[in-house]
């Protein structure tokens, strides 16, 4: 039929719009964020080119980088065309740029914000479908010693336990500050009568032990709250 589109393959583009070719010619940071995502790919299907399927991960996580590190297994092998396969090798490339973020992190400047510490904690909150708690370890110079998972829930709550997480603290032989976090699955970041208890027994507890918790982020999608920026800490 003459109105009929015709699917148009990567192999088929010029030279100077293939992602390799533009990558060896231009360097990895002249690709958009579909380009490279189609590289990693590989391959299309019949009917979809894998630059098609690049930019169906990128609709499913908004346009959003730090939304396609929180994709899981389950979310990427719904979109047509990409295989098990293609989801491991997506997936993988999330968790190297995730320990990259962490290497660097662990050499980085110290950490004396709120959205600094929130933005090292993100990728780290991978499953939204699930609460999960994450902790900080600092020295005494608000310097990063470790970022420790310390438990994971079901759908609506997890628990944390005090003598795990000050426990792990204490076997780094350097943490003398911590902060905590954890995320709520529906994406509200308020805390809840649960999350102030916890957090007031985490204090108490960090007091016997000389181990301070300067704050507890509370992680939604994109967002976070902190107890400390809220005065909450005391």
């Amino acid at each position: 039929m003459e109105n009929e589109q015709k699917h148009t393959s990567i192999k088929d583009w010029a030279v100077e719009d293939m992602p390799r070719e533009k990558l060896l010619a231009k360097g990895a940071a002249s690709l958009t964020n579909a380009e490279l995502l189609a590289i990693l790919i590989n391959t299309g299907t019949r009917n979809r080119s894998a630059l098609d399927i690049a930019k169906e991960v990128l609709d499913l996580a908004g346009q959003d980088l730090l939304n396609v590190e929180q994709l899981n297994y389950d979310q990427l092998k719904k979109v047509k065309g990409l295989g098990p396969k293609k989801v491991v090798t997506l997936l993988a490339s999330i968790e190297l740029s995730r320990r990259g973020k962490l290497a660097k992190a662990l050499v980085r400047k110290k950490i004396t914000t709120s959205g600094e510490a929130f933005n090292l904690l993100l990728p780290f909150y991978s499953d939204f479908t699930k609460e999960s708690c994450v902790a900080l370890f600092m020295d005494h110079g608000n310097k990063l010693v470790s970022v420790v998972p310390i438990s994971s829930g079901g759908m609506t709550a997890t628990v944390v336990d005090p003598k795990i997480l000050f426990r792990k603290a204490l076997e780094t032989q350097k943490t003398t500050q911590i902060i905590l976090s954890h995320n709520h699955p529906s994406g509200n970041i308020r805390p809840s009568e649960a999350d102030k208890h916890m957090t007031t027994k985490i204090l108490e507890a960090g007091k016997l032990l000389d181990i301070r918790c300067v704050d507890h982020l509370i992680i939604g999608h994109n967002e976070y709250y902190s107890f400390a920026d809220a005065a909450m800490m005391v």
